[in-house]
């Protein structure tokens, strides 16, 4: 932790991890005995009771809930695409912020499909988003700056951003939102995920750093030492989680991360996406440990350092469909895996009630 006085948006971030605690492993017991008082074979559900046993545990409820769900997607320009890093120019965070406005994205359609509402929040976005009715506007700052010659936030500005996902939480759970899935849009996020998942696991860099948005072999190599260049200039420290954020985070990933600790304080399911929603989980662990327990992990990414990241936060995704897009397009598919796991367990009948018999005792 920095030994400066914490500025007011560090402190009120304090606050919120400060309440958060737990879920209730007592609910998680009394989930598992209904579970396996049901006409199954113990445990033949797999996952899917593990799911709803965890859900339960969360919402405090042996008859947990994945509707109403929500995707937050958060977009934000990252200055390191000055070094040449990706594929596409930053102007394209701005583009797809109007083509999920006009509803032409693969979130838009997913979205639809599992029946979530789309929160779309401009957290960073370098161009100005107001032509956008439907956005919301939460701007810290333009985008960050470069993190490979300095800081890309000061502290006070990742707190900021952090608070942007919190209080987006907030609002979804006054409105009873039960579930909600986390996403992102911001050229350049790879290269600020791939920096923070080093800093946070400790691995190489070349395990974390990957293609991103589609690049060749010279300018993948160039990524990494982009990144290498970064954590010998911030020399990131496990007891300054805000503080890696800060120097080497993106503001969406940062309000990303601020979901997974509002979900936590709210007692809401949060679900994580790919890589860069897994570097935020990242970060939400370090501010708080038991943010952990409120993340489910949809899918497995194609980027290699989304693997590592989940290792460490021991967490077992869903599915493994190959997506590497982002737009919280894997989460999204787990709202309806979640939502199969509790009509299971609050609709099936117990052996009791059905004039089943169990099998008997061994």
């Amino acid at each position: 932790m920095s030994d400066a006085i914490p500025g007011s948006n560090e402190q009120a971030l304090l606050e919120v991890c400060r309440r958060i605690q737990p879920p209730d492993a007592e609910l998680e017991r009394q989930a598992w005995e209904r579970l396996d008082s049901l006409t199954k074979p113990p445990r033949s559900l797999g996952r899917l009771e593990e799911i709803a046993a965890r859900m339960a545990a969360v919402q405090r409820t042996v008859r947990p809930e994945a509707t109403p769900s929500a995707i937050t997607l958060f977009a934000g320009d990252h200055g390191v695409v000055a070094e040449g890093v990706s594929a596409w120019p930053s102007e394209v965070t701005f583009q797809m912020v109007g083509n999920f406005v006009a509803g032409g994205a693969a979130i838009n359609q997913i979205a639809r499909f599992v029946g979530a509402e789309l929160v779309l929040t401009d957290v960073g976005v370098a161009a100005d988003t107001s032509v956008f009715p439907a956005v919301v506007q939460e701007k810290v700052r333009a985008g960050t700056r470069n993190m490979a010659v300095e800081p890309a936030l000061t502290r006070e500005e990742a707190a900021a951003a952090v608070l942007v996902g919190v209080r987006t939480v907030q609002r979804l759970a006054a409105d009873g939102v039960k579930v909600i899935a986390t996403g992102e849009m911001g050229i350049g996020n790879t290269t600020a995920a791939a920096a923070l998942a080093a800093a946070y696991t400790g691995v190489p860099v070349s395990r974390v750093i990957g293609r991103g948005t589609g690049i060749d072999d010279v300018a993948l190599a160039h990524k990494a030492e982009v990144v290498d260049r970064a954590l010998r200039l911030h020399r990131p420290s496990a007891n300054d989680p805000l503080g890696t954020l800060a120097s080497l985070g993106g503001l969406e990933v940062a309000a990303m991360t601020g979901v997974f600790i509002g979900c936590a304080a709210e007692r809401v399911c949060g679900i994580s996406d790919g890589f860069i929603s897994s570097a935020a989980a990242l970060a939400a662990r370090s501010l708080c440990a038991d943010v952990y327990h409120y993340i489910f992990c949809s899918h497995r990414s194609e980027e290699p350092g989304h693997s590592v990241a989940l290792v460490s936060l021991e967490l077992e995704p869903f599915i493994d469909l190959g997506m590497r897009l982002g737009e919280g397009t894997g989460a999204a598919l787990a709202i309806p895996v979640m939502g199969a796991a509790c009509a299971m367990m609050n609709g099936m009948a117990t052996f009791a009630e059905a004039g089943v018999t169990e099998r008997p005792e061994d």
